[in-house]
């Protein structure tokens, strides 16, 4: 899967969009696309955003940090590896070949085997119109007309491949789901295909929850269309296609992907804009991985992060940030539960003091915690003849 940043079409006008609307860029965007090029630098092309960097991205609202990088288009694992906080994420190149395969082998003979999985009475009769067009922008265009076409003329059409348009903080992003299918009363379905096993008809819970939240920005995306097609649904039901048991055979599972969905579309709409976070950073800040390493701590520490553990599954800068947090001695090293429970309590430090009751207002329910869990402690070690 991949998309392109850009200023692609919108598929409905601004005037028209409903609920799954983000909010739209700034009007000056010419500006904003030289300044976005400026902190890639100069040489840089642009990085794609597929839909699982969306989705960790939506995971994470209030991370500036990534909504910037990912907005320019900056390669964040090349930006880690100059910051020399290299992170060991991503898909390794055998599984990334072994999806290919099965991939390949779900969709041949024209996405028969798909289109059974859903149902339809005769796969070989199906539709499968051509979405190829020069650029994200003509592909997005493209395919929106054959899912309008197909939507009008009722016949089971399979899209294979098309591109979607989606604004993320002001910014379009480029979507590129594995399969889309038109029935004949007017639904649309995302097809994902995974290479993970579904093994006696369930698969790893952490693995689906994370294809559906995937799945959730296609829908999104795809709704956008839909509100300019009549008689156009998007199904919220996704259908995941998997290898069955230990078998290189595929198997197809519905999964309801309402609740990702209002989360994403929740989580983007609280994102500030792309081009004011730029906006906010000092003159000639750049991210340019040739830059010396100084210069990128400097550039990347001007825009305000909002580390977790989780982020250390979900970006390439996890370990970068991590050992900041640590230097810092902030106590969301120790995860977002813990730091919901501490208030205003922001570092380690400040919990110990609490805690061993040098500062701190006793009346406060999180310092009287504390305080209980130490003398506990205390009393414990003290029978253990600590």
């Amino acid at each position: 899967m991949n998309a392109t940043l850009g200023s692609g079409p919108d598929p409905q006008p601004p005037h028209a969009r409903g609920e799954t609307a983000v909010p739209d860029a700034v009007p000056d965007a010419v500006p904003v696309r030289q300044r976005l090029a400026e902190l890639r630098g100069p040489a840089v092309a642009p990085h794609p955003m597929d839909a699982r960097a969306l989705a960790a991205l939506a995971a994470n609202p209030g991370c500036e940090r990534r909504a910037l990088l990912d907005g320019a288009g900056v390669n964040k694992a090349v930006l880690a590896q100059a910051l020399g906080s290299p992170a060991a994420y991503g898909q390794s190149q055998f599984a990334f070949m072994r999806g290919n395969a099965f991939e390949a082998r779900v969709k041949s003979d024209g996405g028969s085997e798909l289109l059974r999985l859903l149902g339809a009475p005769d796969p070989a009769a199906a539709r499968t119109p051509d979405v190829s067009a020069a650029g994200p922008e003509g592909r997005t265009a493209r395919t929106a007309l054959a899912l309008r076409e197909a939507t009008a003329e009722k016949a089971w059409t399979l899209l294979d491949h098309p591109m979607l348009a989606l604004e993320v903080a002001g910014t379009p992003a480029y979507l590129e789901p594995d399969a889309v299918v038109v029935h004949p009363d007017g639904r649309w379905t995302v097809i994902e295909i995974k290479s993970f096993p579904m093994l006696d008809g369930s698969a790893d819970p952490a693995k689906v929850g994370a294809a559906a939240r995937q799945a959730a920005v296609y829908v999104l995306a795809l709704e956008r269309v839909a509100e300019q097609v009549p008689g156009a649904e998007v199904g919220h039901g996704v259908l995941l296609v998997c290898p069955k048991d230990f078998s290189n055979l595929p198997t197809g599972s519905m999964v309801d992907v309402r609740k990702q969905r209002s989360v994403t579309l929740r989580q983007l709409r609280r994102m500030r804009g792309v081009a004011e976070l730029a906006s906010a950073l000092p003159p000639g800040t750049t991210f340019d991985p040739s830059c010396a390493p100084s210069e990128l701590v400097a550039a990347v520490e001007a825009v305000g992060a909002a580390y977790a553990p989780e982020c250390l599954s979900a970006c390439e800068l996890a370990f970068h940030c991590r050992g900041r947090a640590r230097e810092a001695g902030a106590v969301e090293t120790l995860g977002r539960g813990v730091r919901g429970e501490l208030g205003g309590l922001t570092t380690v430090e400040a919990v110990l003091d609490a805690a061993e009751g040098r500062t701190g207002d006793p009346c406060d329910p999180t310092v009287a915690a504390l305080r209980r869990a130490a003398a506990l402690r205390a009393e414990a070690l003290r029978g253990a003849g600590v």
